[in-house]
């Protein structure tokens, strides 16, 4: 069993492989073309790498500073094989990732003593929100902890629904009023029962309207207020739901929530159905907000805890420049 087999597990290490298998290889197409018929690392090869990374979605910003990097790898080493060049993006792409402080849900642990721990869950409608909160709520309560979902996206009935829909099929309780309710008595209605019943984890849902930033950080911000009444260091979390599969459109989405509220944490859905999963290099390193978690497929597994080094060696898998 290798290092990444220990960290993850045979099984996740398998879908991460197998959920980026598209990304990867579009990835190193654009990068084999890119030093075609060259040994060395020149001026040419490093236009043609930036090229391709732009063309694999890791964005203009995070792509210039690649290259940069490895500008300044050559200019310190002189000469630099372009055998060498598939170790060294590895390298500097991990570098660029940004990670939790802490060893935050590495097997769906809790990553403090806090009970409950509250995690505000924010994001555009179709980002794969409600399914994102469903897989956690599983996989909090596959790892023994004790699980209560809020409801509190109120303005659409069919979040409610999707929600309550995978409260049953999780087993995990659910706290919901009708259509049109104040989402911040949701919030407040969910964490009480959450003490009550002594609940570990809170996962509570929220609109996902993006026209109107001023309302949806008021909004944000009323909801934060009532949670705080009851758990003042609460929310402990507030984890924004992109679609990895949207690429530049993710990191646009990304930049507007950040822009109305907190967001402490990522989690990026739907990389198995795109070659753009190079989207997460651009939104991890533009906004330095940790990525927790990504989606690799369509089961309640495939929500995986993230971790730059795998993921990177997933992207890099069975390649050989």
């Amino acid at each position: 069993m290798g290092f990444f087999d220990k960290l993850f597990g045979k099984k996740e290490k398998e879908n991460l492989d197998k959920g980026l298998e598209k990304t990867s290889q579009s990835f190193f197409s654009k990068i084999t073309k890119a030093i075609a018929g060259k040994s060395t690392v020149d001026e040419e090869v490093l236009d043609n790498l930036e090229e391709a990374l732009v063309g694999a979605d890791v964005g203009v910003d995070t792509t210039i500073q690649i290259i940069e990097r490895i500008e300044k790898r050559v200019e310190r080493d002189k000469y630099l094989n372009t055998s060498e060049l598939r170790r060294i993006l590895q390298e500097e792409i991990e570098g660029l990732l940004v990670t939790a402080r802490d060893d935050s849900f590495r097997h769906f642990d809790l990553p403090q003593a806090t009970k409950p721990y509250v995690i505000l869950v924010v994001g555009v409608n179709g980002a794969g929100k409600t399914t994102t909160i469903g897989k956690l709520a599983y996989n909090f309560k596959k790892a023994g902890k004790s699980v209560l979902l809020g409801a509190a996206d109120t303005f659409r009935a069919a979040a409610v629904d999707q929600l309550t829909i995978w409260s049953e099929r999780t087993g995990v309780p659910i706290i919901k009023k009708d259509m049109g309710s104040d989402p911040a008595s949701v919030a407040f209605d969910t964490v009480n029962s959450a003490i009550a019943r002594g609940s570990e984890v809170v996962i509570i849902d929220t609109a996902g309207r993006l026209h109107n930033k001023a309302h949806l950080m008021d909004e944000l911000t009323k909801i934060r207020r009532v949670i705080q009444k009851v758990i003042p260091d609460a929310p402990h979390e507030v984890l924004l739901v992109l679609d990895g599969s949207t690429g530049q459109n993710a990191l646009e989405q990304a930049r507007h929530f950040t822009a109305a509220t907190d967001v402490t944490s990522l989690a990026i859905t739907k990389l198995d159905g795109t070659a753009k999963g190079g989207i997460v290099l651009a939104i991890a390193s533009q906004l330095k907000i940790p990525v927790k978690f990504v989606g690799v497929g369509e089961k309640m597994e495939d929500l995986l805890v993230f971790d730059k080094k795998e993921f990177v060696d997933s992207i890099f898998k069975g390649f050989d420049i």
